[in-house]
């Protein structure tokens, strides 16, 4: 047997288990050794009865002190009661519904719990905790992985099936390294089984860390291996050159001079527009930069070279306002606009799709703007020549791609609110050339930036009150949609640094469901709204409207308004636990705010904020800089590309290229990535076609669809 076996192979996995597997993206034992753990628990930090908080899981050393006994309760459940002890106490242990226990205890004996402990007065209790037998010799794991699961699937039945999937790739005849030893040695990288064994199952957290830094550095490699393959065989696809790029009718119409920076793009984009083959451009700036513009004018060329142009936005609410803005302009420049999204009737959406395959140009929509609703097996144009897709990161290639297709010879823009360093800008998106809008528009106010720990808890209500009773409106930022009582684990894989040292964590993570309870609570008088990403987006869409309509005083709210509506009246942005959260992130949520005439604020909150350290110096970096790339920068140095891989909370991992990264979100080490794209790029230099490196043109087949066609 081999990894590449289906997962029935594996003792105990038939039909039902392997279907259950299935949806988890499981279907051979190589899958399963590659569904990685979301965190572990920390059984190898044993601690007396007495030391413990009440709060999380912990482990304990405890002696069996008396016979368990089992009783039947009135509501056809039993209890399974027994007293332990360690030096500091004596402890309770009950399990519910576990008869099958009794035996398992004996007088004497010794064993390692891990659970909650509870206490009052001077007894302990623990109910329903893990167990492992114990004595002087014993090697029990430190480290227990918790796994993301699924319906039908268990921890207990995961962890069987795990140790059985290891043994098998121990012995299987296709799990030789992939990655080329010198390379390998180069980097001070683990071997890959070494790595496997360890993800799963840690010795120490060390290895944990190597494992981790090893499973990260492939990923980052057959990442630019299969960019590499696929630039190396396409060349852009044919386009039809839109050369009448006279933007000047859209310029008068403009009540302010163009910035430096906008007008580099524009010619930027011209250019590629007038060229025989497919533009494929992303615009990186701030929030408030201008980007829109951009897309306005690229949008022109295109109409006044006869073609029609689509502009993709990912919420309803930001197509809707895009539409707003853009119909003003183009209703005076005689250009016909439609919006197209899923709230629209049947009626209205048949017209508009007529419209757009409309082949008379004087009748047809010149510009549609939507949502993935154009997207819809209904949408087609009579002559699309441009795609626009707003806050790129929301949507993988694929989609962009698809919305391409529905022109045979359309160019593509794309554009992104979140300035990304140019070092990584080429390598995440190395299948698009990148323009930066590096000017802000003059008379943008700065927002005035203050880091805070709970101390300020009061004062900071005291501000929202004031800024509510003149007139403005307020985020707040949290980082967990609801309130996290992960019974599970108490380490996640993020909590483990490079050198396998556990960080430092903050209070527990505050929650917008919770939190937005307890701000309407404190002001009664105030209405208090709070949106998640895991809403309804039509939910979503009428939350932030009531908020843009100014009926809505204080939103909660996770990082899903980092791409929202424009709301010129919000003057003061919350972000609780800022420590969680990017540099490039916070920029992105503090441009929200002072979009208006109102001078506006940004309050972050950390337990760190008087504390020395990283953490405390990246909230400082964020009081003393307005500069998006320059925080960029900073950010890149100091947490690596991880969060620039991560996107935002509720929208998961960036795509690029097709490939969706499992662990590489996690890396705080800029030289890592590099590397993995020079090590790349030096092996697709004397084998262009890895035609000598056959395990690893495997892998990147696996795993690897670009825009272009799927790498063969």
């Amino acid at each position: 047997m081999n990894t590449n076996a289906d997962i029935k192979k594996l003792y105990g996995v038939g039909e039902v288990k392997a279907k259950a597997y299935s949806r988890m993206g499981v279907n051979t034992i190589g899958d399963l050794l590659e569904h990685y753990p979301r965190g572990y628990e920390n059984r190898g930090d044993v601690i007396l009865l007495s030391e413990a908080d009440g709060i999380g899981k912990r482990a304990h050393i405890l002696t069996v002190a008396t016979e368990p006994k089992s009783v039947r309760l009135k509501n056809r459940m039993s209890l399974l009661k027994f007293r332990a002890y360690d030096d500091s106490g004596v402890c309770d242990i009950t399990f519910f519904n576990q008869d099958f226990l009794k035996n398992s205890f004996p007088i004497g004996s010794s064993f390692r719990f891990y659970g909650k402990v509870e206490r009052v007065g001077n007894r302990y209790s623990m109910a329903s905790p893990a167990y492992e037998a114990w004595n002087e010799e014993s090697e029990l794991p430190p480290l227990v992985p918790v796994y993301p699961l699924t319906e039908g699937i268990s921890q207990k039945q995961i962890a069987k099936d795990m140790r059985s999937a290891l043994i098998v790739a121990t012995y299987a005849d296709n799990e030789d390294d992939p990655l080329p030893s010198e390379i390998r040695h180069r980097h001070s990288l683990c071997t890959r089984s070494f790595a496997i064994k360890n993800i799963h199952s840690p010795d120490n957290f060390t290895s944990l860390a190597a494992a981790k830094k090893r499973l990260i550095f492939d990923e980052f490699f057959t990442f630019a291996l299969g960019l590499g393959l696929a630039g190396g065989k396409s060349a852009p696809p044919p386009a039809y050159p839109c050369e009448n790029n006279d933007i000047t009718p859209l310029l008068k119409l403009l009540p302010y001079e163009l910035t430096g920076a906008q007008k580099r793009t524009i010619k930027e984009i011209s250019d590629d527009m007038s060229k025989p083959y497919a533009m494929s451009r992303m615009v990186v700036g701030d929030v408030g930069c201008g980007k829109t513009v951009c897309a306005a004018a690229a949008i022109l060329i295109a109409i006044q070279s006869g073609k029609q142009a689509a502009l993709m936005a990912p919420t309803e609410i930001l197509a809707r306002q895009h539409y707003a803005d853009l119909k003003n302009w183009f209703d005076a420049l005689g250009i016909r606009v439609s919006l197209l999204v899923g709230a629209l009737g049947a009626a209205e959406k048949r017209r508009v799709h007529a419209s757009l395959s409309e082949t008379d140009p004087q009748k047809r929509t010149d510009v549609v703007i939507g949502t993935q609703a154009l997207l819809s097996e209904g949408v087609g144009f009579s002559s699309l020549g441009l795609v626009v897709a707003d806050e790129q990161h929301r949507f993988g290639v694929g989609q962009r791609a698809n919305l391409s297709s529905k022109g045979e010879m359309s160019h593509t823009l794309v554009m992104s609110a979140t300035p990304i360093p140019r070092s990584l800008a080429l390598s995440i998106y190395g299948d698009l050339d990148v323009s930066r809008i590096d000017e802000m528009p003059a008379g943008r106010q700065r927002v005035d930036t203050y880091v805070v720990d709970e101390s300020y808890r009061e004062r900071l209500n005291g501000f929202i009150r004031k800024q509510t009773d003149d007139g403005g409106q307020v985020y707040v930022v949290c980082p967990a949609v609801e309130e996290i009582e992960d019974e599970e684990t108490d380490l996640s894989l993020g909590d483990i640094d490079e050198n396998g040292e556990i960080r430092e964590k903050g209070t527990p993570l505050k929650s917008a469901v919770e939190f937005s309870d307890e701000l309407a609570r404190i002001f009664p008088d105030l209405k208090v709204a709070f949106l998640h990403g895991k809403m309804k987006s039509k939910d979503k869409d009428a939350i932030m409207q009531s908020f843009a309509d100014g009926e809505v005083h204080i939103l909660v709210s996770t990082t899903v308004i980092e791409v929202g509506v424009n709301v010129p009246n919000a003057s003061l942005m919350i972000v609780e636990n800022a420590d969680r959260f990017g540099l490039s992130q916070l920029h992105q949520l503090r441009g929200r705010v002072g979009r208006g005439a109102r001078k506006s604020y940004c309050v972050l909150v950390s337990d760190f904020a008087k504390k020395e350290g990283k953490a405390n110096e990246r909230l400082k970096i964020m009081k003393n800089s307005y500069d998006g790339y320059d925080i960029a920068e900073r950010d890149l140095a100091m947490r690596g590309p991880g969060d620039f891989l991560r996107g935002t909370a509720d929208s998961g991992v960036r795509q690029s290229g097709g490939v969706k990264f499992k662990l590489a979100e996690l890396c705080e080490d800029t030289g890592l990535l590099s590397a993995a794209f020079d090590e790349a790029r030096a092996l697709l230099a004397t084998d262009p076609e890895l035609a000598e490196h056959s395990a690893l043109c495997d892998i990147v087949k696996k795993t690897f669809t670009l825009d272009r066609g799927t790498v063969n």
